[in-house]
């Protein structure tokens, strides 16, 4: 009903998000003490208002941009929310993000690098530190001047808990002329000749390293979660077992650059697999599986991947 109305691109969206929080928080803060308040929004305004990949469906700069803006300024309206009725909650939000290289040595890739790394990454974050947005790198965000409001720049930033990150992968940015505004497209994994996950990710470990050094020099983020990093893999039971060796290399081999980021970087502050189980995945239905636990759909039937094993033998060593 609310996206019948406009969904994220309808300013409205500002109550109704203050209405939902404070639904939530009055029901469960007896129980939940710590809240991410919004997740991916990159995401889910850029595929879902962009790109239409993702729900709604909608396409174009005209739905992108009052989207994001909206959703820029509920990151911070929920913060405050949670905060008005638990004081003591840990209240934070949580980002999409990927290690942006340019495909050559090229002065016009290392530009289109550069944008699409403002796009992708600094966004929401730069918003809520109170630094507005990346029109520098990405002139056309200047178009949001048409839904701001006065006050609107203030009103986004927010003083976070903490902010998580989700990364899984790095992306291979080559100029083109034929995307607009951006003038960048990603050069995709299988074509590189690189291993890649059963999403066409890239296993790149050193860019969960790269994602914590970045968010950790802006001055106002006090403490950084890794709030998902995992992989998709095509995954069979045999003999009762799921032997997914590539799962396991794949996390030890982020958690390496994790530790060593948190040697150089003490703003991280946790890690989170992703998932515990196979689940439902965005556009991608059921046939991704990225979880330490396999379920057989048809008769809910779970069992413990060998990743699961590890990661326990992981988690418990001294």
């Amino acid at each position: 009903e609310l996206e019948s109305q406009g969904g994220w691109t309808n300013r409205s969206i500002l109550d109704w998000f203050e209405a939902y929080v404070k639904v939530c928080v009055n029901a469960f803060s007896n129980k939940v003490k710590h809240w991410m308040v919004l997740n991916e929004p990159m995401v889910f305004t850029g595929a879902g208002y962009f790109l239409g990949v993702h729900a709604p469906g909608k396409k174009g700069f005209k739905n992108f941009i009052p989207a994001m803006h909206h959703a820029a300024l509920c990151q911070a309206i929920g913060y405050r929310a949670i905060k008005a009725i638990d004081p003591t909650a840990e209240v934070g939000t949580t980002f999409s993000c990927s290690y942006i290289t340019p495909y050559s040595n090229s002065a016009k890739d290392f530009k289109a690098a550069e944008r699409v790394d403002a796009l992708l990454n600094r966004v929401f974050i730069e918003a809520s530190l109170g630094m507005g947005y990346p029109t520098d790198d990405l002139p056309f965000l200047r178009k949001v001047a048409k839904h701001q409001l006065a006050g609107d720049k203030e009103l986004m930033q927010v003083n976070f808990d903490f902010i998580g990150i989700q990364n899984y992968t790095r992306e291979v940015v080559a100029h083109c002329i034929f995307t607009p505004y951006i003038n960048a497209k990603l050069i995709p994994a299988d074509r590189r000749k690189v291993f890649y996950t059963a999403m066409n990710w890239e296993v790149y470990p050193e860019a969960i390293f790269e994602m914590i050094r970045k968010f950790s020099k802006y001055e106002g983020v006090k403490k950084i979660l890794i709030t998902e990093n995992g992989a998709s893999f095509p995954d069979q039971i045999e003999e009762g077992k799921v032997a997914d060796e590539h799962r396991i290399h794949y996390l030890n081999a982020y958690l390496e650059q994790a530790l060593l980021a948190k040697s150089l970087y003490p703003k991280l502050d946790g890690y989170f697999v992703w998932s515990l189980t196979d689940n439902f995945e965005w556009a991608e239905g059921y046939k991704q599986r990225f979880g330490l636990i396999h379920i057989d759909y048809a008769t809910q039937k779970r069992t413990i991947k060998n990743s699961g094993w590890w990661y326990k033998d992981f988690l418990t060593e001294k």
